[in-house]
């Protein structure tokens, strides 16, 4: 592994992580996926993206491993899992990366780096990456990405510390990368500002879609709950603003539009709540709240749907 050919390694080889871990090693990249529950069927057929975009992608043989154990060390990590399994994923991060390793988190919510960052050496960078992207597991090595795919990263912390000059320079080297993959990246300069901007989306239509058995279509579809889906973009942003991230006043508008040109989406905690698998509340629900509640801000939509969710994760078992 050099500076020019970066060694890639993906914790979390599912929708996420299987689609942009497919891309960057198309491209050329040297991508190393961590597999468990589809270690055999990736290895009987490769790993798979149906994709809407760019065609039907296979990847006939791609660097697998069981065990973070039989991985080499790699100068980027890209965390693809659910932000559910943080804790356990940490031990697997520290044993993979290499000295000076950058580790990208491509996960929904707000804090999930304060939730590993703790558990990092602290030569590790630690990156953010917010994921555009219509995308889910149809089965073990197959991933249906329906839409967009783009990704924003912005600096958490590490060794770059508050030198934003270097923080650039490694942020420019993985949007570069996924450029090269066909990705459309950009580097932010507020890693907080753009996970409350993904918040606006998520808190919403993630919540409702699971509550409601319901895609983004109908829900769009119903003057009821677009009206209450543009309240609950604007509590978040709100409470954006009170955290000093503040966002454009036509902001929610503008996710309205866009979302109602995508085709009908089914989102994370859809499929989670369908699977009955746990659901990100943690980072898409409690953090947000807890954080507004310290500056006095009140999300009581929000907290709803929090509730809403907690009952039925409870009465499931998940």
């Amino acid at each position: 592994m050099s500076a020019a050919n970066p060694r890639i390694g993906i914790i979390g080889t599912g929708a996420i992580g299987g689609f942009y871990g497919l891309m960057l090693a198309r491209a050329g990249f040297d991508v190393h996926f961590l597999l468990r529950s589809e270690y055999d069927a990736v290895l009987a057929r490769g790993l798979q993206v149906n994709s809407a975009v760019h065609g039907p992608l296979l990847l006939e043989q791609p660097q697998i491993y069981r065990a973070a154990a039989q991985m080499p060390p790699c100068d980027w990590l890209l965390v693809g899992a659910k932000s559910t399994s943080n804790r356990e994923l940490a031990p697997l991060i520290a044993q993979v990366a290499a000295p000076d390793c950058k580790v990208v988190v491509l996960q929904n919510g707000l804090g999930v780096e304060d939730v590993l960052r703790p558990f990092l050496p602290a030569s590790v960078h630690l990156l953010g990456g917010l994921c555009a992207i219509c995308a889910h597991r149809a089965a073990p090595g197959v991933v249906e990405h329906q839409a967009l795919g783009g990704v924003n990263l912005g600096y958490h912390s590490g060794p770059a510390g508050h030198d934003p000059q270097a923080q650039q320079v490694l942020l420019g080297e993985m949007v570069e990368m996924f450029r090269r993959a066909g990705v459309d990246s950009s580097p932010m300069p507020s890693l907080a500002q753009a996970r409350w901007m993904k918040l606006v989306w998520n808190v919403p239509f993630n919540g409702l879609s699971a509550l409601l058995d319901a895609g983004t279509e109908s829900l769009l579809a119903s003057d009821d709950s677009r009206a209450q889906i543009k309240a609950i973009m604007q509590e978040v942003c709100a409470a954006a603003q009170a955290l000093g991230c503040a966002l454009p006043e036509d902001f929610p508008e503008k996710l309205l539009m866009g979302t109602a040109r995508m085709p009908d989406y089914l989102p994370s905690m859809y499929h989670d709540r369908y699977h009955n698998r746990p659901m990100e509340l943690e980072a898409i629900y409690a953090a947000p709240l807890a954080a507004a509640a310290q500056q006095g801000v009140s999300m009581p939509r929000t907290e709803m749907i929090y509730r809403l969710l907690r009952f039925l994760e409870q009465r499931n078992g998940a």
